[in-house]
C-alpha cells in the first residue's frame, strides 16, 4: 500500500461501516482480539479492522471497497486452522464469515444441503440428521470450525476413507471474486459436463482466489448400525495388513480406520482425565476401526466378530474389544481425539500432516522413526491418524528434559527429514491442514516448477491486485 492509498484508509473504513452497519465492522483492539489470535500461537495478526458481513451482497460490497483502496483481505472462518492460513497484516482487514450461518435448504430426495459459509460444521451435521440424512465430515474442531474454512482447506477428518474429503462432498459453490462480483455456482448436480469445474479452484484455495460464501454439499443415508473395535497389534506393518483385511471382510463398509501408538495411550492415561486403557495388556500399536450400514440387522456385528476371531487366530491381532454400547464407542473415540489434545503434556511438538499411498504407510513410519532418532536420540515419534486413507499426523515430541525452545527451533530441520521421506514415497507434505504460512517454504521446495508456475498464473488471473489473502499458499514469483 503506497502513501496515497494509506490516506484513503479512513475514508474506506467509513464506507465499510456504512455498507455493513454497526455490527459489521470492528476497529477497537479488544473487539478485534479474538479474530487476531492464531491457533498454535506461532504468529500474531494485526489488522485495520475486522469485517463481519451478514450476507453475500455485503461481502461483495466490502470486497469492492477494499479492492478500490488496495486493502488486503484476509478471509476467516472459525479461526481453527493449524497452518497460519488466516493470519493478517497491519495494512489489511480480516473478513469473518461468522454472521453468515444459515442453512439455506435441505433437499432429502437429492441428498443435498445448501448452507452459508459461516455455518458451524456441527450445526450442519445436526441439520442433516434432523432430515434423516448424514453429512459425514467429522473432525476435532467440528464444534467451532466453519464450513467455509473446511472448504478452503479441503478438510478431511476421520471418515474420508468412506465418504471422501471436501472436494468429494461438494457439488456447488457461491463465491465472491476479488473484484466483488459474485459467482453463483450453487448447483446440486452430480453430472455437469459444461467445461472447467471452477469450484475445485476455490476448494483448497485457502481464500487466495475468492471468498466462499455458500456451498451445496452431498448428504448420505443416516447409518442405522455402527460397530467399533479397538485392537492391539505388534507392528505397524500388521496394522496396515489388518486394514486391507478389514476393508475386504466388511464389504467395503469400513468407515474409519485410525492408527493409535502406545506412546499416545500412555500420555492420555497420564495427562487426561477419566481415561482407561481399553485393553488389559500393552501393545506397541493399536487400530481403531469402525464399520457402518444404513440398514438395520445388516450383520455387521457378526462380520466384525468373525474378522477379529480370524485375525487373532492368525496372530495378526494380539487382543481387541468391540464396543458393547454407544457409551463405550464414544469412549474409544474420546481416546483418539485426546491423542492430539494431550500431546502438549510431553513438551514441544514438531508437527507434520502428511499422506502417502496406503501401501506405504508402514514404510514411511519405519523410515521416518529411524531417521529422526538418528538425528536426535531420545526424540519421541508420536504418529497417529487416518491411515486408512494414508494420512498420518506424524508429530515429534521433544526428548525428555530437553529445552523446549531449542527443540522447536529445529522445526525446519525435522520438516526436511520427514518431508524428504514422504516425497520419496510418492506422498504429500500436506494431507488436510493446508499450506498457509507454515508450509509456504516447503511447497516452494517440493512442488514441480511447472506446478508453481501454473498456480501463480491462476492466482494472477483471478486476483490481479494481489489483495486476496496475500502471502498464503504461494510465495510471490521470484
Amino acid at each position: 500500500m503506497d502513501a496515497t492509498e494509506k490516506t484513503r484508509v479512513p475514508e474506506t473504513i467509513a464506507r465499510l461501516k456504512a455498507a455493513l452497519g454497526d455490527k459489521g465492522v470492528i476497529t477497537d483492539a479488544q473487539g478485534m482480539a479474538p479474530y487476531l489470535a492464531e491457533q498454535r500461537e506461532l504468529y500474531h495478526s494485526q489488522a485495520l479492522a475486522v469485517l463481519r458481513p451478514a450476507s453475500t451482497q455485503e461481502v461483495s460490497e466490502a470486497v469492492k471497497l477494499c479492492a478500490a483502496a488496495r486493502i488486503p483481505i484476509y478471509p476467516q472462518g472459525g479461526n481453527t486452522g493449524l497452518c497460519g492460513g488466516a493470519v493478517s497484516t497491519p495494512d489489511g482487514v480480516v473478513l469473518s464469515l461468522g454472521r453468515m450461518n444459515r442453512v439455506i435448504e435441505i433437499d432429502p430426495i437429492n441428498f443435498t444441503i445448501t448452507a452459508e459459509a459461516g455455518c458451524i460444521l456441527a450445526d450442519i451435521q445436526k441439520a442433516a440428521e434432523k432430515a434423516d440424512r448424514l453429512f459425514p465430515l467429522s473432525l476435532g474442531a467440528e464444534g467451532s470450525c466453519q464450513i467455509g474454512g473446511n472448504l478452503s482447506t479441503n478438510a478431511g477428518g476421520i471418515d474420508v476413507l468412506r465418504y471422501g474429503n471436501m472436494r468429494e462432498l461438494t457439488l456447488g459453490l457461491e463465491v465472491v471474486m476479488p473484484d466483488g462480483r459474485i459467482w453463483k455456482g450453487l448447483r446440486g448436480l452430480r453430472k455437469n459436463n459444461t467445461g472447467y469445474d471452477l469450484k475445485h479452484l476455490f476448494i483448497g484455495g485457502e481464500g487466495t482466489l475468492g471468498i466462499i460464501t455458500a456451498a451445496t454439499l452431498k448428504l448420505f443415508p443416516l447409518p442405522r448400525e455402527v460397530e467399533t473395535a479397538f485392537l492391539g497389534l505388534k507392528r505397524i506393518a500388521d496394522v496396515m495388513r489388518l486394514f486391507a483385511t478389514a476393508r475386504a471382510a466388511s464389504g467395503d463398509q469400513l468407515t474409519g480406520f485410525e492408527l493409535v501408538p502406545r506412546i499416545g495411550i500412555d500420555n492420555v492415561l497420564k495427562s487426561g482425565v477419566n481415561f482407561h486403557d481399553p485393553l488389559e495388556t500393552r501393545h506397541d500399536w493399536y487400530a481403531l476401526l469402525e464399520v457402518s450400514s444404513s440398514q438395520q440387522n445388516s450383520g455387521l456385528r457378526g462380520a466384525l466378530e468373525n474378522l477379529l476371531a480370524e485375525a487373532m487366530e492368525s496372530g495378526l491381532v494380539q487382543d481387541g474389544v468391540i464396543a458393547a454400547s454407544e457409551a463405550q464407542r464414544n469412549e474409544l473415540w474420546r481416546i483418539r481425539a485426546a491423542l492430539a489434545e494431550q500431546q502438549g503434556a510431553l513438551g514441544g511438538s514438531i508437527k507434520h500432516d502428511v499422506s502417502v499411498p496406503v501401501s506405504k504407510v508402514a514404510d514411511f513410519i519405519t523410515q521416518a522413526n529411524a531417521a529422526v532418532t538418528a538425528r536426535l536420540p531420545g526424540i519421541r515419534p508420536y504418529p497417529f491418524g487416518h491411515v486408512g486413507d494414508g494420512n498420518i499426523h506424524y508429530n515429534l515430541s521433544q526428548p525428555e528434559g530437553a529445552d523446549k525452545a531449542a527443540y522447536l527451533a529445529r522445526w525446519d530441520e525435522f520438516n526436511r527429514i520427514v518431508h524428504d521421506i514422504v516425497v520419496a514415497l510418492g506422498g504429500s507434505i500436506s494431507a488436510e491442514h493446508g499450506i498457509g504460512l507454515v508450509k509456504l517454504g516447503e511447497l516452494e521446495h517440493y512442488a514441480q516448477p511447472l506446478e508453481l508456475e501454473l498456480m501463480r498464473r491462476i492466482k494472477s488471473a483471478f486476483d490481479p491486485l494481489g489483495i486476496m489473502n496475500p502471502g498464503k499458499l504461494l510465495k510471490p514469483a521470484p
